[in-house]
């Protein structure tokens, strides 16, 4: 994936990102993500918020070297992505990636895409993961330092209260 190394930190504030962001992402949109609508087709959103959450779990050491040290990992158990709007060929994106709670065994992440240049808004996904032993393919605990390490991750969001995008639910008016 290509990445413009583009200034999201001294841009966030324009941006206006709920507080507390734990990591960020920079990527440019490539022409293999343009779909016949002449945008980003939602595929490619789903990429980059899925690098951005690498980005965070290498950050939080719970990445791909602590598969490698401990035989266990962690598996997307659900998301729930939010097209606000559209973004187009070369156009820079900054991911703000949020730790909003973890536990045993999941931890909540919520992610926000913005237009670098405009400062606006394209999208957002909210993600479950699950700690699972790579071994057994079974959900298992964290260790403990782990999810201490964690826990104080989240903690550090205060009292914030959540985005009001995340917790919610698809379904048809009626």
């Amino acid at each position: 994936m290509q990445l413009d190394r583009i200034r999201c930190r001294q841009q966030a504030d324009a941006m206006q990102p709920y507080p507390n962001h734990v990591t960020q992402h920079e990527a440019t949109v490539l022409p293999e993500w343009i779909d016949y609508n002449g945008h980003m087709n939602l595929a490619y959103y789903v990429v980059v918020f899925d690098v951005a959450g690498d980005v965070l779990f290498d950050h939080l050491d719970i990445g791909l070297p602590f598969r490698d040290r401990t035989g266990f990992s962690s598996f997307v158990a659900e998301t729930h992505t939010r097209y606000e709007r559209e973004v187009k060929l070369h156009d820079r994106l900054c991911v703000f990636s949020h730790v909003l709670g973890a536990d045993a065994k999941r931890l909540y992440v919520f992610h926000e895409m913005f237009h670098a240049a405009e400062g606006y808004r394209a999208a957002t996904q909210e993600v479950m993961s699950l700690h699972v032993n790579l071994a057994s393919r079974r959900v298992t605990a964290l260790p403990e330092d782990t999810l201490a390490s964690l826990q104080r991750v989240v903690a550090l969001r205060g009292d914030a209260p959540p985005p009001p995008e995340t917790g919610r639910r698809i379904a048809m008016p009626g």
